[in-house]
């Protein structure tokens, strides 16, 4: 009858027929009325209210019902503590069978203070359900002195513990997903959810992080309030927030509509899923081996990998380096090592803002941090934060926890572009400008979340922020043109007649007969499709938009590289001098604004190799290659480089020329100072097959074909392809080299060597067979 009347008085709180109580109020006035009857309860079984019972029982509540945050409809997490009591058996079936003859949800069980510490010793969820024990009914001191004991048991142990929570902390993400950026997210079990509240209490129990801020008390009472209104609403357990209850929730909250509380939802998550990273990694700190202090390897200049995390070189000295976070995240990203937070808190107090228009190495680093992979998701989350990403990109906020309104979408706005960055790294070997389309990834939806046609603004907005960076004008018309078009193919693969020679030509003066822009829309295309959501993405899309690609690459007749224009009086000063000293010659300057970037210019006598010692002196000094040209002129040739130092400052112009000399004069041991140079060097990028692309194109010149590498960029790579064409008899007549990111695309326009015994025709098969083999094995070495 007790129970039978606590059940009947919880029906009638949340049918509201005193009046209806908000969420926060329901949540008290459900849990004093859980301890008023088990007050009684206890009372019927022997024990009584707490302070005027025997010594030696206690009822102790824990879970939802002790930290007094009980919803409607949970289950009763409780614990009966005993010293040995001769009745307990029968105590407890006094208090557990009424509540189980109700169909009342339970969770029990009955230990003396010993048992209980030892199950806590062994089993995590036992230890930190203990942590929020508190006094029902039965003896006060018996209770306190169980609860300071667990707590005291955790504190001791719990860094050694910490293996074994975060392998159930995300075994539990990977069943139930993320709050952050999901449709219809798991309240209770997801990723940045009240179980990881939990483990942000338990963790400041045992010291190792601060009780929390007022962002993480906000985050913590929306997720109560919308899990009480959900279950208020579905009558029933339940914690995952589906579309059509959503919208019920937002309207007893006042939120207006769903996707508004999914916007709050999906910022509540991220702040809450953050703050465990942080308190993870503060409770398991990186060690080095014999307790030594951890290691620090040079990741790129001004960061390292400090055990497992990236921070800031010693030397680092960001309030002067605007490049330097954009570095940093990318060598997280890169490594999938979380950024410390002293870092990122450095970062955020002192990293001045760039510049427009951005460094040449600032938009290196942020192709090598946008193609990154899987990684690229912590590091942006990481960044967003702190505020950096914002610094970054100011356009963001509008996108930032934005749901999509189709419902095909899995994540939220935001997270579906870095998603789609992710999917489109998986493709910058397939395109000529992966840099491209790896922004254009970034941006495609920028325009959403405003009452305007989203390709349209997105376009305008992405026009600034390639002009903010620093793009060329051509380069910015394409990633403008991207983002514009980005639902072109799709669109027209799917809705129209692809046979047709009118769909075809409009498609191609959509996109100003632009061969370029044409494949990148074509890899964003799949990207975009595969970050939306599953099978959106299938076979037969993917078989229309190829079959409309090749039609429309048919009509516009693909061009490929074209041949460098003429060198200008200095470069053609310098091959001058080459050939009236017979001697490689060299000059370095300092690029513009940047002074991480030089432009070295390398002349040689005719006869003499220019690609490969030229290739291998820059990679000897550390300098990693961003764009070259080789060109004749007069009776030499010359190669104009821009590159910057991986680590450090740049060379001393004086001894690279000395290099540069000797190397063409064959008095360098190139091959073996560049194998024991990557032998130390600490590559992290990710492993991609290397791929040759023919280009056979009369603007390549007469008996001359166009070779594109497209591959990972490693140190020594150039001059091991330079030498691999040499091998194979090829002449390179010009190339351009371009570095973007952790990737290259190297472009080569050869010829087969005249005067060699057997030489092969551009067209012979053979020859084309060898050559390919040769670069894709130098490339893969």
């Amino acid at each position: 009858m007790v129970v039978g009347g606590l059940v009947e008085a919880a029906e009638r709180l949340l049918e509201g027929r005193h009046g209806r109580l908000g969420a926060t109020a329901l949540r008290t006035a459900l849990v004093d009325l859980y301890e008023f009857w088990l007050n009684k309860a206890a009372t019927a079984a022997g024990i009584g209210v707490a302070g005027t019972a025997p010594a030696g029982v206690a009822l102790v509540a824990v879970g939802g019902l002790g930290r007094r945050e009980l919803a409607p409809f949970s289950d009763l997490d409780l614990v009966l503590i005993h010293n040995g009591h001769p009745n307990i058996g029968e105590i407890a079936d006094a208090l557990w069978y009424p509540l189980w003859d109700a169909r009342v949800g339970l969770d029990h069980a009955v230990r003396t203070p010993a048992e209980a510490l030892k199950v806590a010793s062994e089993d995590l969820r036992t230890a930190m359900g203990l942590l929020d024990g508190r006094l029902i009914a039965g003896d006060a001191e018996l209770a306190s002195r169980l609860v300071d004991a667990a707590r005291d048991q955790w504190r001791r142990g719990a860094r050694k513990r910490v293996p074994e929570l975060l392998e159930s902390v995300r075994e539990r993400w990977r069943r139930s997903g993320e709050i952050a950026q999901m449709s219809e997210p798991d309240l209770k079990h997801g990723r940045g959810g009240l179980r990881d509240l939990s483990l942000l209490d338990a963790l400041a129990v045992a010291q190792v992080t601060d009780r929390g801020s007022d962002e993480i008390a906000e985050a913590r009472g929306l997720l109560l309030d919308v899990r009480t209104e959900l279950r208020r609403t579905v009558r029933r357990s339940r914690d995952v927030l589906g579309a059509d209850d959503a919208a019920v929730v937002a309207a007893e909250l006042e939120f207006g509509d769903r996707f508004t509380l999914a916007r709050a939802l999906s910022s509540a998550g991220r702040t809450i899923a953050y703050a465990v990273d942080v308190a993870l990694r503060s409770a398991d700190p990186p060690k080095g081996r014999f307790g030594r202090k951890p290691s620090r390897t040079p990741l790129d200049d001004g960061v390292v990998l400090h055990g497992n995390e990236v921070a800031l070189a010693r030397d680092a000295v960001p309030a002067r380096d605007p490049g330097l976070l954009l570095r940093v995240a990318a060598s997280s990203a890169r490594t999938s090592a979380p950024v410390s937070h002293g870092t990122l808190r450095t970062l955020a107090d002192t990293a001045p803002e760039l510049r427009a228009p951005w460094p040449e190495s600032a938009r290196t680093a942020l192709t090598e941090l946008l193609g990154a992979g899987d990684g690229l998701v912590d590091a942006v989350e990481a960044l967003d934060r702190t505020g950096l990403w914002a610094r970054l990109l100011p356009e963001w906020g509008a996108v930032r926890d934005l749901p999509s309104r189709e419902p095909v979408h899995v994540w939220t706005v935001d997270r579906h572009l870095v998603q789609t960055c992710v999917e489109a790294a998986k493709l910058t070997d397939t395109v000529a400008r992966p840099d491209l389309l790896l922004l254009g990834a970034l941006l495609h939806d920028i325009g959403k979340g405003r009452a305007a046609d989203h390709s349209e603004l997105g376009a305008k907005i992405a026009h600034h922020v390639a002009v903010r960076i620093g793009l060329s004008e051509r380069d910015t018309a394409v990633v403008t043109g991207m983002v514009r078009h980005h639902l072109l193919l799709p669109d027209t693969a799917t809705r129209r007649d692809i046979s047709e020679p009118e769909t075809v030509e409009r498609v191609a003066k959509t996109i100003d007969s632009d061969p370029l822009l044409l494949d990148l829309l074509h890899a964003l295309s799949k990207a975009d499709s595969l970050a939306t959501g599953p099978a959106v993405w299938t076979r037969w899309k993917a078989g229309l938009i190829a079959e409309l690609v090749g039609r429309t690459r048919e009509l516009l007749a693909g061009t490929s590289s074209q041949e460098p224009a003429a060198a200008d009086e200095a470069q053609a000063a310098l091959v001058e001098e080459a050939v009236r000293t017979t001697r490689g010659q060299a000059t370095v300057s300092v690029s513009g604004d940047d002074d991480k970037i030089a432009t070295v210019v390398l002349a040689v006598p005719a006869g003499a190799e220019l690609l490969t010692p030229a290739a291998g002196v820059l990679a000897l000094n550390s300098l990693q290659v961003h764009t070259a040209t080789l060109r004749g002129h007069g009776g030499g040739r010359v190669g104009v480089f821009t590159a910057s130092p991986r680590f450090g400052t740049l060379p001393d112009p004086a001894l690279l020329r000395d290099q540069f000399a000797r190397a063409v004069a064959g008095g360098l041991a190139l091959a073996r100072k560049l194998a024991e140079k990557e032998q130390a060097y600490h590559h992290t990028a990710r492993p991609v097959e290397p791929k040759v692309v023919w280009f056979d194109d009369e603007t390549a010149g007469a008996d001359t074909v166009v070779v594109e590498l497209r591959a990972v960029d490693r140190i020594g790579l150039l001059y091991r392809v330079a030498g691999a064409l040499r091998r194979c008899d090829a002449d390179v007549r010009w190339a351009k080299v371009a570095t973007l990111g952790d990737r290259v695309v190297d472009s080569f326009a050869v010829t087969p060597r005249s005067g060699v015994a057997g030489a092969a025709d551009v067209d012979d098969l053979a020859w084309r067979r060898r050559v390919e083999q040769a670069v894709l094995s130098a490339a893969s070495a």
